[in-house]
């Protein structure tokens, strides 16, 4: 457990291993307990940072709620500059993914490789009465339910039919940790988060991974990361859903290595000709 200040927010973080920095990004329902398996399965290549966002764990409230993407990627710029990383690999699952692709996008001299999974395309992926609607239910919903009726209602949504119990419990554990000004940040975020039209100019090695049976941000959406941008790659992960990191951690974990694995390989070949 470790603690940085950037600005007025103060950001909670775990961090295990040795190596190049992996940083991840966890989704709109979890905090970094979510990535226990991928702190423990990546650090013996990567020294494997997952972070607490604004709002979210045990990372302090920012003073007011966000509206954007682009205010959290701000956030992470500074919480990477304060770890002294001139350039990290960025993993993002679903609204996670929407940082990392803001932040890509604008500081791309630091990113080294970027991996996307359960991508959420927010509005761009919903008609402007679905849109309005969903931000009318999530924050009418973190205003009338109790954390774990909250958790309860969402976690069936983001795992596959027939989901084995102690994960389930574990979402749901995670899910009700929730408060008010982080869920509503990121379903401000989400009702104006449209990334179409920077996909094309993401140009550092990416990998979008999804889960086979997400009912949340279904494979078509993932495919439509994948179409536009330039020379990713794209892995489905069978039998999970939108939690797929958690359902299969061990696949998961082996993808992401396979990936990063390669590009190092790759970088190797081209250094020694």
């Amino acid at each position: 457990m470790a603690f940085l200040q950037v600005e007025e927010i103060t950001i909670h973080y775990e961090i295990e291993g040795n190596g190049k920095p992996l940083i991840i990004l966890h989704g709109m329902g979890n905090n970094s307990q979510s990535w226990k398996k991928q702190l423990k399965g990546l650090s013996k290549q990567f020294t494997v940072i997952a972070w607490d966002a604004p709002g979210y764990g045990k990372s302090s409230d920012p003073k007011a709620e966000l509206k954007e993407f682009k205010q959290f990627a701000d956030v992470l710029k500074g919480f990477i500059e304060k770890l002294n990383y001139e350039s990290v690999t960025l993993l993002g699952h679903s609204m996670g993914s929407a940082i990392a692709l803001d932040f890509c996008f604008r500081f791309p001299h630091m990113v080294d490789a970027l991996i996307i999974s359960d991508a959420t395309r927010g509005s761009a992926a919903l008609s402007k009465e679905e849109n309005e609607q969903k931000l009318k239910n999530r924050l009418m919903n973190i205003e009338t339910l109790d954390p774990k009726e909250l958790a309860e209602l969402r976690v069936k949504e983001l795992l596959a039919p027939q989901p084995n119990s102690e994960i389930k419990k574990e979402a749901e554990r995670i899910y009700s940790q929730i408060r008010p000004m982080g869920f509503r940040s990121v379903a401000y975020s989400l009702f104006s988060l449209n990334q179409m039209d920077i996909l094309s100019s993401i140009n550092v090695p990416t990998l979008v991974i999804c889960g086979e049976l997400d009912k949340v941000t279904p494979v078509s959406e993932s495919q439509i990361f994948h179409d536009f941008i330039e020379d990713s790659k794209f892995v489905t992960i069978p039998g999970t859903g939108h939690l797929c990191y958690q359902e299969e951690p061990e696949r998961f974990n082996s993808i992401v290595l396979d990936f990063l694995c390669s590009l190092t390989k790759a970088r190797d070949v081209t250094i020694n000709h």
